[in-house]
């Protein structure tokens, strides 16, 4: 998750004054109470009512808590923003968590298929076996795939 940050956070300074303002837009937005902080139901609610559900997932929620209080305070609301603006919200196929670091790829269904969607894994099940994809299937992680 850590590289997400950095890059999430790299993508903010980057952005227009108008951008960054929509950023804290929609932190106060998801900010219901006020409280300065965005907790889980807080959270489900904002994305839910703006038909982001694969967001939802409580395994995002726990990545993007970086400190672990259980609550997202603005800064850490910048990796959902980037996430949310650059399409990068993965999970596993097989055990639905968030992909945040390498995971590993079907190279026929990112490269060969006609379909948006891929088959993602996370190290763990792809390492472990513990998933079902067609027999032909050839893996690769992220980086291996994007260069």
């Amino acid at each position: 998750m850590e590289e997400i940050r950095r890059a999430a956070e790299a993508y903010y300074e980057n952005l227009s004054d108008e951008k960054k303002r929509n950023a804290r837009f929609s932190f106060n937005e998801m900010d219901k109470n006020g409280d300065g902080k965005i907790n889980l139901d807080e959270y489900v609610e904002c994305l839910k009512k703006d038909n982001n559900t694969v967001l939802t997932h409580p395994s995002l929620f726990t990545a993007l808590d970086k400190d672990g209080n259980g609550s997202l305070d603005f800064e850490e609301t910048i990796v959902l923003y980037y996430i949310m603006q650059s399409g990068r919200a993965l999970f596993c196929k097989c055990c639905d968590t968030f992909l945040a670091d390498v995971y590993f790829s079907c190279f026929q269904c990112f490269c060969l298929d006609e379909s948006p969607s891929t088959y993602d894994l996370c190290c763990d099940c792809y390492g472990g076996k513990r998933f079902t994809h067609h027999d032909d299937a050839i893996f690769w992680d992220n980086y291996t795939l994007l260069s």
